[in-house]
């Protein structure tokens, strides 16, 4: 009987201080098989730099594109009114943020987009009797995660195709929270977010999914140099850092605090 294990990061945005310690932890451990991204690599954060050189020092990482990593190849801020996530294309965070992606990507240059360009837009994996689907957010597009009925619904569809399959996972990031759903053989995992946790939790995370006779899902949370990220958001001062200095510290989107 096969036996695989994964480990996940997923929405770094471009913060290389809890991306390090996140592959430090990685690295501790001798059972990885496949190391997973499942995008959002750099925008938002103070160091697209740094963020891309660790990504690339990766053995045979697969990396996953996210809705950020899509706006940077089709370079949204020369739209007329851009926006994103439904958000106006007249709110100033919306036009803060579509700036900050802007800016990344001129950080990044030629080498961003080349590789946000050989990303995938999802992963499967058949292991045994387990079919394993890694997304961004949803392998039909990459800013809303599944509800549970459109994930039977793709239970439905897939097992047409593979009759022997007996658990479907599904595991995606995009929404910064954690997620660990069930029903019937299905189950939805988000780890929330290596850089830029939502969940009032400043933590950084990874995942590991192993699969042999059984699942296991294990999330790590961990205390990295919050210092480092905050302090370089203020020294380059990219758009919407300050923001983006309350949402490193207090692992929430609100940003009145």
């Amino acid at each position: 009987m096969d036996t695989k294990t994964f480990a996940l990061i997923t929405d770094v945005h471009s913060n290389a201080a809890s991306l390090k310690k996140g592959l430090s932890i990685i690295e501790k451990r001798n059972d990885i098989d496949q190391i997973i991204c499942l995008g959002d690599c750099f925008a938002l954060g103070p160091a697209p730099k740094e963020t891309i050189k660790l990504l690339k020092s990766i053995p045979e990482c697969i990396f996953i594109r996210g809705n950020h990593d899509r706006y940077l190849l089709e370079e949204l801020w020369k739209q007329e009114r851009p926006n994103l996530e439904g958000m106006s294309p007249d709110d100033p965070i919306c036009q803060a943020i579509i700036a900050n992606e802007e800016w990344t990507a001129n950080e990044l240059g030629s080498e961003g987009v080349e590789f946000c360009s050989a990303m995938k837009i999802a992963h499967r994996e058949i292991i045994n009797d387990t079919l394993i689907e890694f997304t961004h957010a949803w392998y039909q597009r990459d800013d809303i995660p599944p509800t549970m009925n459109e994930a039977l619904s793709w239970r439905d569809h897939v097992s047409k195709g593979n009759p022997r399959i007996e658990n479907f996972i599904f595991i995606h990031g995009h929404v910064h929270t954690p997620r660990n759903e069930s029903k019937e053989n299905v189950t939805i995992y988000c780890q929330g977010a290596t850089g830029l946790p939502f969940d009032e939790d400043p933590r950084g995370a990874v995942a590991f999914l192993s699969v042999e006779n059984n699942i296991e899902w294990e999330v790590v949370r961990y205390e990295y140099d919050k210092s480092e990220t905050i302090d370089l958001l203020e020294k380059l001062k990219p758009p919407f850092y300050t923001n983006l200095q309350n949402t490193v510290k207090y692992a929430s989107i609100k940003n009145d605090l």
